[in-house]
């Protein structure tokens, strides 16, 4: 019977013990828990080896050489893992939520290039403001001869001092008026009675009436006079180019340059579109 050491596996004290001892159960001297003996070493080249008892109860423990460990099983926290591809799949989602918002809030240029082509100008044009011409030697002269063109623009200028601009132009019963304002009486204007001429004989004629004419058309100028209306009827003395274009529904346009012979220097020259309207129903006798 050979001799061989074993450790206890509790608190790993050395004993001694023969081969006769194998399967056997003792009692640690040291920390006094029941080991089973394990077996001798089959050779005596192994007596170097420590081996270790096992405590009553537990299954034997293999054994090893001295200084080789017993392999460890190697677990992998499953729930980490999960968690991990948890907060990756969440994150990419966020990245791709965030791509799709960027790409729907911000317009793409062909759909600025559209919407600009296509939008409504709602900037309106102002025409510019009639003004009279000034009260000039240039503008007031009693000669025909030397106003050749008359202006495109509206018909304006002075009558009896005060600042005149055609805003309607009638013509009813052969009378020709030019006057501020578009209803009521006509406190500020100029009319031109043609004899009770119709729209039709006077659609493209051109008048021509010097200050000598022996024979004119009457004209009144209409002014305000403080608080009434005041009114000068001219039979001849004056200079007046009119010319007349066609009748075009109910409406006939022309040209006009009119001068009176009064200390005001009163003219109006300038274009019309007068409003043709019926004549106005004789009176009974």
């Amino acid at each position: 019977m050979s001799e061989f050491k074993y450790a206890c596996p509790v608190c790993g004290q050395h004993i001694s013990c023969d081969s006769s001892q194998a399967g056997t159960q003792m009692e640690c001297p040291t920390c006094f828990q029941k080991i089973t003996v394990p077996q001798a070493p089959s050779t005596e080249g192994e007596q170097k080896f420590i081996l270790t008892g096992t405590k009553k109860g537990d299954r034997p423990v293999p054994t090893l050489p001295e200084g080789e460990v017993a392999p460890v099983e190697k677990k992998t926290n499953r729930v980490a893992i999960v968690l991990v591809l948890i907060c990756l799949l969440a994150a990419l989602a966020g990245i791709a939520a965030y791509v799709i918002h960027a790409n729907k809030s911000k317009p793409s240029e062909d759909a600025n290039t559209t919407d600009n082509a296509t939008a409504p100008t709602n900037k309106v044009v102002e025409k510019p403001k009639v003004v009279a011409p000034p009260a000039n030697d240039a503008n007031w002269m009693l000669d025909l001869s030397a106003e050749t063109n008359l202006p495109d623009a509206t018909a304006a200028g002075r009558i009896h001092g005060e600042d005149f601009i055609t805003e309607r132009a009638i013509l009813q019963n052969g009378t020709l008026t030019l006057r501020e304002g578009k209803s009521g009486q006509v406190t500020l204007g100029v009319q031109i009675n043609f004899g009770g001429a119709q729209p039709e004989s006077l659609a493209g004629q051109s008048l021509n009436i010097q200050t000598n004419a022996p024979m004119a058309a009457r004209v009144t100028m209409v002014w305000e006079d403080g608080s009434s209306t005041a009114k000068s009827n001219l039979e001849g003395g004056y200079a007046m180019r009119l010319n007349f274009g066609a009748v075009n529904g109910n409406r006939i346009a022309g040209k006009i340059y009119f001068c009176a012979p009064d200390d005001e220097k009163s003219y109006i020259m300038g274009s019309f579109n007068a409003e043709i309207r019926k004549p106005k129903p004789a009176k009974p006798k």
